[in-house]
């Protein structure tokens, strides 16, 4: 009886699995958030992996799973909307000022930096910038 049961979760899965297939090729390239929308499918790919894992008798690694897969589909989501979706869409892109702490010497604005390099550019050449020395060893001695 019980090798049934596992059959027929082991078979939901598949199904949850191709359907979920089908799914993310069906998305075009082009669809506004397809990010997003890929994730949200991709979480139904983690219920059939889920199911697949207590059909096998994995319930402690379904668990691990179960608690994990959300919050790594949020890590990706978060850092998509960090990074690249308001580089993409420029209704969400706001400007920013770039600020910068007069007291710590380890920053400085990127114009002054920009100055500084034209300026010390025209002083000094390619070959009077770097140094290469080399260091020989004999293994016989």
């Amino acid at each position: 009886m019980i090798e049934y049961i596992q059959s027929a979760l082991l078979i939901i899965s598949a199904i949850l699995m191709i359907i979920t297939a089908i799914g993310v090729l069906s998305l075009g390239k082009d669809t506004k958030n397809v990010v997003y929308a890929r994730i949200h499918i991709f979480g139904v790919f983690d219920i059939a992996c889920i199911i697949a894992m207590i059909a096998i008798g994995q319930y402690l690694l379904a668990g691990v799973y179960f608690i994990l897969a959300p919050f790594v589909a949020h890590a990706i989501a978060n850092a998509y909307w960090k990074k690249e979706d308001r580089e993409n869409n420029l209704d969400l892109v706001t400007v920013e000022e770039e600020v910068v702490e007069d007291d710590n010497p380890f920053i400085h604005p990127k114009e002054k930096m920009q100055a500084l390099e034209s300026e010390n550019s025209e002083k000094l050449k390619a070959d009077e910038r770097f140094s290469v020395t080399m260091l020989e060893i004999d293994e016989g001695d």
